[in-house]
């Protein structure tokens, strides 16, 4: 019987001695490969889903950063005028992290996606920051740059 093999120059063209087995072995790889294309489709689709539900995140975090960083400076100069310098409090208080990064997988169509997210830990180092003076400001400073 005859072989199925393919050309090294065509590529696409297989040379095939005419038979019923050999063409219900055609029909058994065309099936295979169609069943392939439409399982890479599916898989494409559902990441090409994903990649614009994640873009629309984005471009929405994007449009709303500028009017939160804006609130956010206004407050740090409100904090700055009513209680002073609070760098040095806020350096000498600082020793661990509070707001932590979370990584998970998430499985896209087989595809292992990392995802990012943002909890708190511990407990609020900065209570007493600017207890003397502008102390209300220094809090709602603290808040309004949380939000962002």
């Amino acid at each position: 019987e005859a072989v199925v093999s393919t050309q090294s120059t065509g590529g696409d063209k297989i040379n095939v001695f005419p038979s019923r087995m050999i063409l219900t072995v055609m029909k058994v790889r065309l099936k295979g490969a169609e069943k392939g294309h439409s399982l890479l489709k599916k898989k494409s689709d559902a990441l090409t889903m994903k990649f614009r539900a994640t873009l629309k995140k984005i471009i929405e975090n994007k449009t709303v950063m500028g009017d939160v960083m804006k609130a956010v400076y206004f407050s740090l100069a409100e904090a700055a005028y009513a209680a002073g310098d609070i760098s040095q409090t806020v350096i000498q208080n600082a020793d661990k992290a509070q707001n932590k990064i979370k990584f998970t997988k998430d499985n896209v169509a087989g595809v292992q996606l990392t995802n990012f997210s943002m909890f708190t830990e511990g407990s609020d180092n900065y209570q007493l920051t600017g207890l003397g003076k502008g102390g209300q400001t220094v809090t709602r400073c603290k808040e309004t740059a949380q939000k962002a």
